[in-house]
């Protein structure tokens, strides 16, 4: 039974189904793996590719190099071969592998040799694995082939065993990540002998290959790399099945590696040495290096030469971090507390003269990493070892400036020195030099402090030790002193140009920071689209100083949003690009693996929903410091944020539209339902009624439906006609008169006509004598007026309707007063909007809604104004008015 319960609660892992689940969306990558060339990769992946074609498959030859074997050549006899890419490189033609032309083509299978190959400048990759990786993505499988010494983590090892320094070598993460691995081998005496018989290179190349690089040692240790590789990858291809099917396996479980490293030469050693660990361990590894917060921007060589590590370490499957801190050992085990690492990877060069007694960051990390591994990593005697870094020597400009600020404060306080012993004979006149020494070092930095104490223990002893005017010192005690003073003054001016580095080092990173603050409080702020991309690209440009350009997909074309300068232009490389990164969600262009001849470095800039833009740096000789990379980084992911707001923003006006189109539609649907079926159904009946009864009816029945059908269609035409008055104004169609228009006459026209429609109603108007003309289409004030006492009509209950015309001020009003229920006052907006009426479709009184929308489209396409008040009367009521500009024309003088 607990048998059946741990087999139920037993789950594939989720992490290995996700990776398969991404590997087949993807291509698969095969790789025929040799020891040396010459086992026969390239024959092998032949061979299969013949039997495949045989039975039917879909599989070409991009590319493959027979370096002259016969029999090698023979075997593409049968098989589709791509034509080759022709590209101009150092005033020769040279014959590449054509990407373009296979993702064209796009077979089941494609061939392509030479995993390691450099691609010559101008290609879009600048290596050939970057080339199968773009195919693998587009969902083709791939063959390829690869010799064991081309393994960037073996790179020192084989030329460790060899001699030889391998030029062109491939990422391990690619090994890693291919789908199946096929080992070529054969024993290194064969390997031999088809060599000397001119099977492997031509006769003049063979005998200086057996002589340096073909050696049965070398031979041997290389098909052991090869061997150990493989096995390696048969191990993590079991351990993936076990997880992926829940089996329980015997895989070890923790392991991570933190690793450590600097701007020294032993670092590239050490990465290498850590990647072939984190292979043999199968597990995860950082490769860390950290700044000190108290001292001054890293100088470009070291930042390079990080950088150049970095690269590598992710080249080899690795994470790379940076950690500013003071405390390297509290850093370092701060870190592997919170990734879980199991072992410290450290590097520990010799140790020469004084640094024998004093205690390295590895001796410390052994002392405290409790319950960590540690493993030290150790130059080769063979080796050359880089100085330690060491501050630069300084230019004959800076020096002379150190010597001048040194001299500018030694010199007055000597003169001040001998004013106050003429006058009070001081023992302790050495302090005003150490106050020397403390202002060159606020000045001028360390140099200048050094300087300052040289000089002021020169000028102390010539000016105040005895015997005077002279660099000797009689007594035994003034040697002591003087020794002791310089040695205080050097310290202190240590500090003091210490504390001014550190007092630089805050007033930049203070700086770097409220600039950050102001763009983002500005970016905040901005809620378009062109708003945040312009400040973004000006920002960008005043940190960075170099030509900046932000490209935004628009109708599924990628093109250019902002640039400043404004003039700045992007060729055809540049665009491609820009639109690699867009596409592929990863930088591209200048020191990228993806068109590096691009003059810019393309950044995708991904928001919380996905990709919203690239933005583009152009690179020049000097790189971005570190201050600077870290500066642009925040920018890119504000900005990123800012533009996918913004979008959202968009898409919400979008869907708001479309909500209240979809509000309008139904209630429209709504109205038609009811307003048109119910005269229809009257209509209907009565014409039913007439058609079926005939003369047998009454005069007074035959009259009463003719009305009922003459009532319900005037109904319908004012039905219909509403809708059409609604499409004029919101078309803009709607070109109202500008005649003079006596507001009386129209008053008691709309009456009249409403007491047609509603005989039962009882309307009351009160006109001031006093009303000037107003400027307006006389028979769209009628419409406004015959609506609003419709609606008065329909909601106002039995009471009389008022229509009162008056003067005020310049203006004239016009109010249409019922005394109904009212209207909420949260309601008195709202119900000039389209089809908007109150209560229930059901029950209540007919109409469209379309009414009071109607009349203020109409007042205000006149210069006029309208609007609603309830209570009006007697705390119930509505009141509608409508106000006019008058004018100074009275009635009666207008003709």
């Amino acid at each position: 039974m607990a048998d059946d319960d741990r087999d139920k609660t037993r789950r594939p892992d989720p992490d290995a189904l996700l990776a398969l689940a991404e590997k087949d969306r993807r291509g698969k990558l095969t790789v025929f793996l040799g020891a040396a060339p010459g086992v026969g990769k390239t024959y092998a992946m032949l061979s299969r590719a013949r039997r495949l074609k045989a039975d039917g498959a879909d599989i070409v030859v991009g590319l493959v190099e027979t370096h002259g074997r016969n029999e090698t050549a023979g075997l593409l006899d049968g098989l589709e071969v791509l034509p080759r890419q022709r590209i101009a490189h150092r005033g020769r033609v040279l014959e590449e592998f054509d990407l373009d032309a296979a993702l064209a083509r796009k077979p089941r299978i494609v061939i392509v040799d030479e995993l390691a190959h450099s691609n010559p400048d101008g290609s879009r990759h600048p290596k050939r694995h970057q080339d199968i990786e773009e195919l693998i993505a587009a969902g083709i499988d791939v063959w390829t082939a690869l010799n064991i010494q081309h393994l960037e983590s073996l790179a020192d090892l084989v030329a460790q065993i060899t001699g030889v320094t391998v030029r062109e070598r491939v990422p391990d993460i690619v090994l890693k990540r291919a789908d199946e691995v096929l080992l070529v081998d054969l024993p290194p005496t064969e390997l031999i002998d088809r060599l000397k018989e001119g099977k492997v290179y031509l006769p003049e190349s063979a005998g200086r290959a057996v002589d340096r690089f073909f050696r049965l040692g070398n031979l041997t240790a290389l098909r052991e790399l090869a061997l150990r590789r493989t096995a390696d990858r048969v191990d993590d291809q079991m351990v993936d099945y076990l997880k992926q099917n829940a089996i329980d396996g015997p895989w070890a479980t923790g392991e991570r590696l933190i690793v450590c490293v600097g701007s020294d030469a032993l670092s590239e050693k050490v990465v290498r040495v850590a990647s072939r660990l984190a292979s043999g361990l199968n597990a995860p590894w950082i490769v860390v290096s950290i700044e000190r917060s108290d001292r001054e921007v890293e100088t470009p060589e070291r930042l390079q030469r990080i950088e150049t590590l970095f690269r590598l370490a992710e080249q080899l499957g690795a994470e790379t971090r940076r950690i500013i801190g003071n405390d390297f050992v509290d850093e370092i085990l701060k870190l592997a507390r919170r990734e879980h690492a199991t072992q410290i990877v450290i590097g520990r060069r010799r140790r020469r003269g004084l640094e024998l007694v004093s205690r390295s960051l590895p001796d410390a990390l052994s002392r405290k990493a409790s319950g960590l591994g540690v493993y030290i990593v150790t130059p080769d005697r063979s080796e050359k070892q880089r100085p330690a870094m060491r501050p630069p020597t300084p230019n004959l400009a800076t020096l002379r400036q150190s010597v001048l600020i040194a001299f500018g404060f030694v010199a007055p306080t000597t003169a001040v020195g001998k004013m106050i012993e003429s006058v009070v004979d001081l023992p302790n006149i050495s302090l005003l030099f150490l106050l020397a020494v403390l202002g060159a070092s606020v000045s001028g930095g360390y140099l200048s402090a050094f300087l300052a104490a040289l000089l002021s223990t020169l000028a102390y002893n010539f000016f105040f030790i005895d015997p005077l005017h002279t660099f000797t010192v009689a007594a035994p005690h003034e040697v002591f002193a003087l020794f002791v003073f310089l040695a205080v003054a050097i310290i202190a001016g240590g500090f003091a140009s210490r504390i001014r580095e550190q007092a630089e080092i805050a007033r930049v990173r203070a700086t770097a920071l409220q600039s950050l603050y102001d763009f983002s409080r500005k970016l905040a702020s901005t809620a378009k689209t062109d708003d945040a991309i312009w400040l973004t690209v000006s920002q960008l440009q005043t940190s960075l100083k170099r030509k900046v350009v932000l490209l935004l997909a628009r109708n599924e074309e990628l093109s250019v949003a902002a640039a400043w300068p404004p003039d700045t232009d992007l060729d055809v490389t540049d665009l491609a690009a820009a639109r690699w990164a867009h596409e592929k969600r990863e930088a591209a262009g200048h020191g990228t693996g993806t068109l590096p001849n691009s003059r810019f470095e393309f950044r995708p800039l991904l928001g919380p929903h996905g990709i919203v833009g690239v933005c583009g740096i152009e690179h020049t000789d000097d790189r971005l410091d570190l201050n600077a990379e870290r500066s642009l980084t925040a920018i890119l992911d504000q900005t990123a944020i800012a533009l996918d707001r913004a979008r959202l923003a968009e898409e919400t006006v979008v869907q708001a539209a479309k909500l209240e189109g979809e509000r309008y539609r139904e209630a429209l649907l709504s109205s038609i339902s009811h307003d048109l079926r119910t005269p229809l159904a009257t209509i209907t009946g009565a014409v039913t009624g007439l058609r079926q009864l005939g003369e047998r009816m009454t005069p007074e029945n035959r009259d009463d439906l003719l009305q009922s059908i003459e009532e319900e269609s005037g109904r319908m035409s004012r039905f219909v006609a509403n809708l059409l008055d609604m499409t004029r104004i919101e078309a803009g169609t709607l070109k109202p008169k500008r005649d003079w228009v006596d507001v009386a006459d129209v008053v008691q026209s709309a009456v009249e006509r409403t007491r047609k429609h509603a005989p039962d109603r009882i309307i009351e108007t009160g006109i001031a004598a006093d009303l000037p003309l107003i400027r307006g289409d006389s028979v769209l004030i009628g419409q406004v007026l015959f609506n609003l006492l419709d609606n008065a009509a329909k909601y106002g209950g039995d009471e009389p309707i008022n229509v009162y015309a008056r003067r005020d001020g310049k203006d004239v009003l016009i109010s249409v007063t019922d005394l109904g229920k009212g209207i909420p006052s949260e309601d008195l907006d709202r119900i000039f909007e389209k089809f908007y009426r109150r209560g229930k479709p059901d029950g209540r009184s007919p109409g469209t809604g379309l009414g009071l929308s109607i009349a203020r489209g109409f007042v205000e396409a006149m210069g006029g104004r309208i609007h609603a008040e309830s209570p009006a009367l007697k705390k119930r009521g509505t009141r509608i008015v409508m106000r006019f500009p008058g004018s100074n024309e009275a009635r009666g003088d207008v003709r």
